[in-house]
């Protein structure tokens, strides 16, 4: 077995539609690769939009603690079902694109999901998927979550390039 094939297959996963098509890609990668798949999920405290103070009832929402557990049921129910690979789940306290980049150092490849937001969102919020591509120490992978009732439409016959052969 190479080096590359001991080295776990490491997918960014948060719930997101776009999150799980990334899971599943990476699952049947590391299939044909031989290897396991690291599913990490990275929570985040982030108190610095939180203006006054707070009933207990959302302070208990927003609590580490609380946080961290719903996390891991996203990381827990994101898993599920899947079969013939072996997949760790690892949660981590961090930003997700500094704690997917860390977990890069060690993968034979990094898949994430693209959300597909507008060029406004994702200058305002920064884009995980394009900061892993720029940065990650290993090849990357980033998957669209597929357009439920868009089909494309058949394409037709095209018709000859020219009328017959050219003389």
């Amino acid at each position: 077995m190479s080096e590359n094939e001991s080295r776990p297959v490491v997918v960014g996963v948060d719930g997101s539609p776009a999150s799980l098509a990334a899971l599943r890609w990476a699952v049947e990668d590391a299939r044909r690769r031989g290897c396991g798949v690291d599913a990490v999920t990275a929570w985040h405290a982030d108190y610095g939009v939180m203006i006054g103070p707070l009933p207990a009832e959302v302070f208990a929402e927003v609590s580490p603690q609380a946080m961290k557990s719903a996390a891991q049921k996203v990381l827990d129910r994101s898993v599920e079902g899947f079969e013939g690979v072996e997949i760790r789940q690892i949660l981590v306290e961090g930003d997700a694109r500094d704690v997917l980049f860390k977990a890069s150092e060690d993968a034979a490849l990094l898949v994430v999901g693209n959300r597909g937001h507008s060029r406004i969102v994702e200058a305002i919020l920064g884009s995980v998927s394009a900061y892993c591509v720029h940065h990650a120490s290993c090849p990357v992978v980033v998957v669209r979550e597929a357009k439920v009732g868009q089909e494309r439409p058949v394409a037709e016959p095209a018709l000859p390039l020219t009328p017959g052969p050219l003389l």
